[in-house]
């Protein structure tokens, strides 16, 4: 994938090529093409005069980042000790079933990424998905089918 050079370089700009704004370059970078294109971290490497090999320990040291392309929408199952015992493992198997993919991976038309996470700070809530920033609380798996068609259907999907 080809990278808008432009819009990297004003990226780091706005940040006064400042080294200290590394970790908020990358935010930046990632929301401009939803994951870290290896052509971005060297061009960010560069403007800010530091190896490569440190742009990248961070982009892989946090979970946040992604050096894979992700889908428009980001799809996070909690498995937590709360939201499991309520039923989060039959609402992560609906959500594999009607995206057919596994966490960690993307559907085929770059709708949807699907991760899971061992806690989203809502257990009350559980058992707990969230859509982009969307929390959409004591879901069941029969719900799970009319949470993700919301986001195809009704102008929150491109």
């Amino acid at each position: 994938m080809r990278i808008d050079s432009s819009k990297v370089d004003k990226i780091v700009e706005a940040y006064g090529c400042h080294r200290d704004s590394l970790i908020s370059i990358l935010q930046d970078v990632q929301a401009e093409h939803r994951y870290l294109p290896e052509d971005a971290l060297k061009q960010v490497a560069r403007r800010l005069e530091l190896p490569l090999i440190q742009v990248y320990g961070v982009a892989t040291f946090f979970k946040a980042f992604s050096l894979q392309p992700r889908g428009e929408h980001m799809v996070r199952v909690c498995l937590g000790t709360a939201c499991h015992v309520r039923g989060a493992p039959a609402v992560l198997d609906e959500v594999k079933r009607q995206l057919d993919v596994e966490p960690g991976e993307t559907t085929q038309d770059m709708k949807f990424t699907l991760e899971t996470v061992n806690c989203l700070g809502a257990c009350a809530l559980g058992p707990l998905v969230v859509v982009d920033n969307d929390y959409q609380g004591q879901i069941s798996a029969g719900k799970v089918k009319r949470v993700l068609k919301q986001y195809v259907n009704d102008g929150r999907g491109k």
